[in-house]
């Protein structure tokens, strides 16, 4: 099979990818979450004419020409309004968000009110037009506006916006469950005491943080040994565990203990494309079992992460029916020279500088070797080199991707 772009790669991947089931999840665990309807307002905010401080609902008339004297008749907390009607003359001592009583249009704060101790008056030593201080019935929003659509995330802001407008529970997509599997005899978990041939698996731990910082839910099923019966074994594992994707980490290429290609072809894929012409990540192989995506990537630590951030982060938007933007949208200058590019895409590893002016620049590491996970950990974005893009010298914009960091 011969390489193809990441672009082709993405379509293919992404073809046919509908989002998952709706679920209707509580405020409270809906955090993170997708939603799958657009969702109106069941309710006017605020519901009715309200005060923005604490003073005196007064009639911007009788404070024209201060000072003014006036009987305080009545006092009005929040949520407990007064419910008479002020006349002429009079005022009620509010407290914000109190409702604004009949005959009231504005509000005489209280640092602008001297209160008299031995009467029920006050006299106004400020004027106020009409209207000040007075938050409108439906300042924020009136009911049936729609103001949360499907495909957004939800977080902090979308949730106290979806409470406010009277919805205790939302309708959701379901988070993907996504089953990832480590492969080859060389590997032993985090903690474990390796023999002097094997090393630490670590690219099961950085593939389930990114899904769960996207939405899904991670299922680790191990490591598996470079057999076909346990490939088998795993590969059935997640199926029994209802997974959405598997992910699986190395053993895709073509060298005689390569066998994770062979186990899912006999576990009935449909390979959908093997090997991109990018670097890191050349032996990336994507297909389906069933209903179930499958996503095997690369042995190598950077190429595994790189190729999670590119492929698997878009796969969980689609299944979880976010609103998915361009793939590449900013552009940075470049803090050196680079030179020529080949063949494949390649995505430098770069840290970030803000120059004296503010101006942010981008510069690629020097060493950009598949293996070293302390040079991507230290990365702040990937730097984007078209197939044989020319030599650039410093202070030219690049496509960059930002690598998140909470």
């Amino acid at each position: 099979m011969t390489l193809i772009s990441v672009d082709e790669a993405l379509a293919r991947l992404l073809d046919g990818v509908l989002p998952l089931d709706v679920e209707a999840v509580a405020l409270d665990a809906a955090n993170g979450r997708t939603l799958a309807e657009d969702i109106q307002a069941r309710r006017t905010q605020p519901p009715f004419s309200a005060s923005a401080m604490d003073g005196y609902a007064v009639r911007a008339a009788d404070i024209a020409t201060v000072p003014a004297r006036l009987r305080v008749i009545a006092e009005a907390p929040a949520g407990h309004g007064f419910d008479g009607n002020l006349q002429p003359g009079e005022a009620v001592r509010i407290f914000t968000g109190a409702p604004l009583p009949r005959g009231a249009d504005t509000i005489l704060i209280q640092e602008n009110a001297e209160q008299n101790a031995q009467t029920s008056e006050i006299t106004a030593l400020e004027t106020a037009e009409k209207g000040r201080y007075v938050r409108p019935a439906g300042l924020d929003f009136r009911e049936g506006d729609k103001l949360l659509g499907a495909g957004q995330t939800l977080g902090f802001t979308e949730l106290a916006l979806a409470a406010a407008m009277n919805h205790a529970t939302l309708p959701v997509h379901r988070r993907p469950r996504v089953a990832i599997l480590a492969t080859g005899d060389e590997l032993v978990p985090p903690g474990a005491d390796p023999g002097p041939d094997q090393i630490i698996a670590s690219n099961h731990i950085g593939v389930g943080a990114l899904v769960e910082d996207n939405g899904g839910v991670p299922i680790h099923l191990g490591i598996a040994e470079d057999r076909p019966d346990a490939l088998a074994r795993k590969i059935a594992a997640a199926r029994e565990a209802k997974a959405d994707i598997l992910v699986t980490l190395g053993g895709a290429s073509v060298g005689d203990h390569d066998l994770v290609q062979d186990a899912l072809g006999q576990a009935g894929m449909d390979l959908a494309f093997w090997r991109i012409a990018m670097r890191p990540g050349k032996p990336l192989m994507a297909g389906r079992i069933g209903d179930m995506q499958v996503l095997g990537l690369p042995g190598n630590p950077v190429s595994s992460l790189v190729c999670s951030l590119l492929f698997l982060k878009p796969l969980l938007a689609a299944l979880s029916g976010r609103t998915r933007g361009k793939r590449l949208s900013e552009q940075l200058p470049l803090a050196v020279d680079v030179g020529k590019n080949d063949r494949r895409e390649d995505y430098l590893r770069a840290s970030l500088e803000i120059d004296s002016d503010g101006t942010e620049r981008v510069k690629p590491f020097a060493r950009q070797d598949s293996s070293m996970l302390a040079t991507l950990a230290c990365a702040h974005a990937l730097i984007v080199r078209p197939p044989h893009g020319p030599a650039l010298p410093a202070g030219t914009p690049v496509p960059v991707i930002r690598i998140s960091r909470r």
